[in-house]
């Protein structure tokens, strides 16, 4: 048995202040594969007072220390990622090559996309000739962050946060915590100094919550469901801390009769990729009606084809779903769906063959209405439900009908319209045409999807202050 139930405090594996066990289970087959201790105030205690210790120092380095630290990390990420992979794969449920090539590729892009975008940072601005703009570090802060997509969340908070001189304390999620801990040994092997970067095991209820209403803590950057973003952001209004929100999604994919001739299967495979665990998936696919009936019959045939398996597997294929809790609340929601609307691939229960692990069938649901519960709810996991339309306005309207906006995607060959309508859609970030987005785009969500941006430049500035000096230059 894997035993990891030590936190990473002050630059140290140290044991919990009390016993509280807690069975990280492989999802590809139900067994415990690891165990680690959940935390409780004394340990979260701990790792804010060495984070805020730390704070002093380390927001004075300089730029060049903190990028040749980062760079460091960067060459170890790369050094270990055969072993991230493994511990992702084993822990959430990644079929291998996925979680080598993007599960543990996520990272390394992000952390590649931070150091260019830090090199050409500056932290000093110029407004008038005597008066200067102060970009300073906001303190410390507390990262939460999931189980779907682990390095590409860890990532995207840890690095800015240490790149602008801030302290942290990460809580990954309790279901998923290998990966975690793996990095916060590669943060150990890079050499940054104690305190700057603590680790502490724990859920949503504990830890989470300890760390969201800390007076200590300056900064909360949460990475879940839109409920749980909830609960942070009440937490810690009686502090007044930022709380930077990266939340749910139930993407909309506009299809238009012009689009390419991939455009049907590319979605589908889209929304079913890490078995339908991303906050960005492309879960309602809107068709034009000339295409619609040809849209339904592509989208069964690739379901139908979609091969589910064990994360250890090699090659194409999706894996489970990370848990028993997710396991049944998706079979919920396909049963509610089968009562909706016309189910044309999947449904309840294991793939043929898989009797033991969470392996939910590729499912794909035809003649949805935008009311229904399968196309208001985010189900997280292999299910797509489609929806006709007629008009561009109305497939602009049916996709902005929701509580979220993180992604939306529009596939169509006129790049007028393409143009027109992304600039119609209400969310954070809309692909086109398959055309994946660049290093260091920003990456976050309109209305209940969250507040904030990661990645880039973007993600650099959440973690900062602005101070205004005047008389700088006055002698």
């Amino acid at each position: 048995m894997n035993q990891k139930r030590n936190f990473y405090i002050n630059g140290q594996w140290v044991a919990p202040a009390k016993s509280n066990d807690f069975a990280v289970i492989d999802p590809s087959s139900e067994e415990q594969c690891a165990v680690i201790s959940l935390g409780d105030q004394a340990d979260t205690d701990a790792a804010v007072m060495a984070a805020r210790q730390a704070f002093a120092s380390w927001s004075q380095t300089s730029k060049e220390e903190r990028i040749t630290l980062i760079r460091r990390l960067a060459e170890v990420y790369n050094d270990r990622s055969e072993e991230m992979a493994q511990a992702i794969s084993v822990e959430m449920g990644a079929p291998i090559d996925l979680s080598r090539a993007s599960q543990v590729g996520a990272g390394a892009w992000h952390i590649q996309g931070f150091l260019e975008a830090f090199e050409h940072f500056e932290f000093e601005r110029d407004h008038t000739s005597s008066e200067k703009i102060l970009l300073e570090p906001i303190g410390v802060c507390a990262l939460i962050t999931p189980w779907n997509w682990p390095m590409n969340q860890i990532v995207l908070k840890t690095i800015p946060a240490l790149a602008t001189g801030c302290t942290m304390v990460l809580k990954p999620s309790e279901i998923a915590p290998l990966s975690a801990m793996l990095f916060s040994e590669f943060v150990d092997e890079a050499g940054f100094p104690a305190g700057v970067y603590n680790m502490v095991n724990g859920d949503g209820a504990g830890v989470g919550s300890q760390l969201s209403a800390h007076p200590d803590v300056d900064m909360v950057s949460f990475t879940g469901s839109t409920r749980a973003g909830i609960a942070i952001s009440k937490a810690a209004a009686d502090t007044l801390k930022r709380v930077s929100l990266e939340l749910g999604g139930k993407g909309a994919n506009l299809i238009f009769e012009d689009a390419d001739d991939k455009a049907v299967t590319r979605g589908v495979r889209h929304c079913f990729q890490n078995s339908g665990q991303s906050c960005n998936a492309p879960t309602r696919m809107l068709v034009q009606r000339a295409r619609y009936d040809a849209a339904v019959e592509t989208a069964a045939e690739v379901a139908n084809a979609t091969r589910v398996g064990p994360a250890a597997e090699q090659g194409r294929h999706i894996g489970p779903v990370v848990s028993e809790l997710q396991f049944d609340k998706i079979q919920k929601l396909i049963e509610i769906g089968m009562s909706e609307a016309r189910l044309v691939a999947g449904g309840l229960g294991r793939p043929d063959g898989l009797n033991r692990g969470y392996y939910v069938k590729p499912t794909v649901f035809a003649d949805v209405n935008n009311q229904m519960t399968i196309a208001r709810e985010e189900i997280f996991g292999p299910v797509l439900s489609i929806i006709p339309f007629d008009t561009e306005e109305e497939a602009i309207s049916i996709a902005n009908d929701t509580p979220y906006g993180l992604t939306n995607y529009v596939q169509t060959q006129d790049d007028e319209k393409r143009r027109r309508v992304a600039r119609q859609l209400r969310s954070g970030m809309v692909e086109t045409n398959g055309v994946g987005f660049a290093k260091g785009s920003p990456f976050g969500g309109y209305k209940q999807s969250g507040n904030g941006r990661e990645g880039g430049i973007y993600g650099i500035e959440e973690f900062l202050e602005i101070k205004a000096v005047s008389g700088w230059a006055a002698e």
